[in-house]
Formats: C-alpha cells, sequence, structure tokens
C-alpha cells in the first residue's frame, strides 16, 4: 500500500474531513517527491499536490497517486486547495500544528474555505511505523556509514584535529554513495566527550576517549550512530564507565518490544547506569525514532508513557557524561517487533582501543 492510500484511510478514520500537508518531510512521506515549495492535500478518498513551476514537471512525473497541479499569481496555493474544499465540501482541514508557524496559520486561516483542525498525530503515528521496503532504504543508509567509519579508524591519532577527522568522515559518506549527512557530525575528544552534542574544534584529538556521531542520508532517509574508542590505554575508572554504558545499551536492547512505553524501555537502560552509581550523569533519553528526519517519534523516553508499535525504527544510545573529564555514548539503531528488536547496526560494541 502506498504511503498517500495509508494517509487516505487515516483520514476516514478521523475526526477530519481532509488533510493539509505542508511540512516537507511529511509531503516527502505522503508524495515520495522531494522539494522544498508544495502543499498536498487528502481528501474524499483523493489526493492532490500543488507546487510552483520549479517543481511541477519533475512532480508530474515523479508522483503517481495524486493529481499535480501548478500554483502561479493567477492560481495561488489557497486558490487550488479551496477548489478541492469546495467541490468535496470539505468544511474542516487537519494541519500539522507542530511544524507551522503562527503567521502560516493565520494566512491559511484567512485563506482557506475550512476550519483548522490541529491533526500533526496523524502524520506522526504513520511515519512511526516503517514498511519493509523503508526498512531496507534505512539499513543501506546504516551501512553506508559504517562503511565510512571503518575507513577512518586508521586516521586517528593525536596528529590530526576534530574538525579534519569529521571532514574525512564525510567525504567518505560521499565516495561510499550518501545523497548527505543526515546531520553534522559530532567528533570529539578528551574532556570535550563530556559534551553529548559537542560541535568539533581545530584542537588536535587528546588522548583518552574519541566520540563519533554521525549518519548519513540516502534516498532521504537518515542513519544514525555512535562509537566512543580511546586513544591510547584506558584506565580502570574508564574500562568501568564504558562497561557500564555497553551494560544499560544492552539491557535496553533486552527490553526493547512493541506493546512497551518508552518510559519502560528507557528505565531497563537507565537503572543500570543508576545501579552503577552513574545516574546523575545520563541526562538524555535512551533514544528516538528515525526516519526521513533524524529525530522522529516515538521515543524511548522518560517522558513518554505510551506504547511502541510494532514496525518503530528507534536508536538506542545510553550515555555517561562526567562533566570536565569525560563522556562515553555507544548507539545503534533497532527495529522494534512484536517479540522484540532487530539491530539494524553492523559494527563491533567491544572498546576499540587505538
Amino acid at each position: 500500500m502506498s504511503n498517500l492510500n495509508k494517509i487516505i484511510q487515516a483520514v476516514n478514520a478521523s475526526e477530519v474531513d481532509g488533510m493539509m500537508i505542508t511540512s516537507q518531510a511529511n509531503r516527502r512521506y505522503a508524495t515520495g517527491f522531494d522539494a522544498t515549495d508544495g502543499v498536498a492535500i487528502v481528501a474524499a478518498g483523493k489526493a492532490w499536490f500543488f507546487t510552483d513551476s520549479r517543481y511541477d514537471e519533475a512532480a508530474g512525473m515523479a508522483i503517481k497517486d495524486a493529481v499535480v497541479q501548478q500554483t502561479n499569481a493567477e492560481n495561488p496555493y489557497s486558490a487550488r486547495i479551496n477548489a478541492v474544499l469546495d467541490e468535496y465540501g470539505i468544511k474542516n482541514l487537519g494541519f500539522e500544528q507542530e511544524t507551522m508557524t503562527v503567521a502560516e496559520f493565520a494566512v491559511w486561516k484567512e485563506k482557506l474555505h475550512a476550519e483548522l483542525i490541529p491533526q500533526q498525530s496523524l502524520m506522526t503515528n504513520l511515519r512511526g511505523v516503517k514498511s519493509r521496503e523503508e526498512l531496507d532504504c534505512l539499513i543501506k543508509a546504516q551501512r553506508i556509514a559504517e562503511k565510512s567509519f571503518n575507513e577512518i579508524l586508521s586516521l586517528i591519532s593525536t596528529d590530526i584535529t576534530e574538525k579534519e577527522l569529521a571532514a574525512e568522515l564525510i567525504c567518505r559518506f560521499y565516495e561510499n554513495g550518501a545523497d548527505d549527512k543526515s546531520f553534522d557530525p559530532i567528533v570529539i575528544s578528551g574532556e570535550r566527550t563530556s559534551m553529548p552534542h559537542g560541535v568539533p574544534t581545530d584542537n588536535k584529538i587528546k588522548k583518552g576517549f574519541l566520540t563519533m556521531d554521525f549518519g548519513v542520508k540516502l534516498d532521504g532517509w537518515c542513519s544514525d550512530t555512535t562509537r566512543t574508542v580511546c586513544v591510547g590505554q584506558p584506565d580502570e575508572e574508564m574500562r568501568r564507565v564504558y562497561d557500564t554504558v555497553l551494560r544499560a545499551q544492552l539491557a535496553g536492547i533486552e527490553k526493547a518490544r512493541a506493546g512497551l512505553t518508552g518510559r519502560e524501555i528507557d528505565a531497563a537502560a537507565r537503572d543500570v547506569i543508576k545501579d552503577a552509581g552513574y545516574g546523575a550523569f545520563f541526562g538524555h533519553s535512551f533514544g528516538h525514532s528515525v526516519g526521513l528526519l533524524i529525530h522522529e517519534e516515538p521515543n524511548l523516553s522518560p517522558m513518554n508513557n505510551d506504547p511502541i508499535p510494532a514496525g518503530a525504527v528507534v536508536s538506542a544510545e545510553p550515555g555517561i557524561y562526567i562533566p570536565g573529564k569525560y563522556g562515553v555514548r555507544i548507539e545503534d539503531v533497532l527495529y522494534i517487533t512484536e517479540h522484540g528488536s532487530e539491530n539494524l547496526t553492523n559494527l563491533p560494541k567491544e572498546l576499540i582501543i587505538l
């Protein structure tokens, strides 16, 4: 079943007569076509995609399950959408309240012939469950990132800067077939590893822990991986911290399955870190969903009391971050099933010492 047909079914089962899709990620999810401008409308068992002359021809060739129409000065987005609303008697229209600005909402509310109803969850719930085809795309992206990581290991030394290593990693992404990076790589060393989202600097890589958080985009789909290695020999406490993070990750992975809440899965990993005496140094959640965006829902978080659906693709990334000293994070990506999870990451997790 195409994603547009999934959206049609979801609209039919919802409280709205139709759905207006304005965010770039959700437009791509619905139509398979990526453009910086456009609006998709799903209503009355049909779908439309409106865009301007920059994308009209390409959209017409790429989109098979929706009527594609060009917008211009004579027929702006509001006119095209109102023609659909009026013809099919659409009185209320769902919209993405979490991605639409207040200014945009004010314009749409004034111009459209329907009441706008917040309906973000309709799209979020659909995107939270990946099809087999989507899963295969995510795995392909993951393999490119892993190959790139393995290729730069031999470059790591105290003679290269964090920025230079990050640039080498990005270069490998493109050489190995990625369309883009899914986010700016985190490459940080020494005491700076205590910052979960630290930014690479012009400083030479220091002895001690080196954390690399990286991912690629392929056909719109993102990968996400973190590995912490050690430059030089770790001391006993460093090994204990690394081992604690690894045990926490394995506990969370063991717990993960459909039907459990994000909070329950997070707790399995968090308890390991807490019991080891490092609870105060694990501030973020166990994981987040990955898809067309690097951070999606549902989350494996202490704040998520909703059950995780089968088909979700989520990160598993506990960490310990001791300010001014060092930090460790290990991240895999999981495919959630009714009976557990499938680990999509194919990299070793034993501490690599360089």
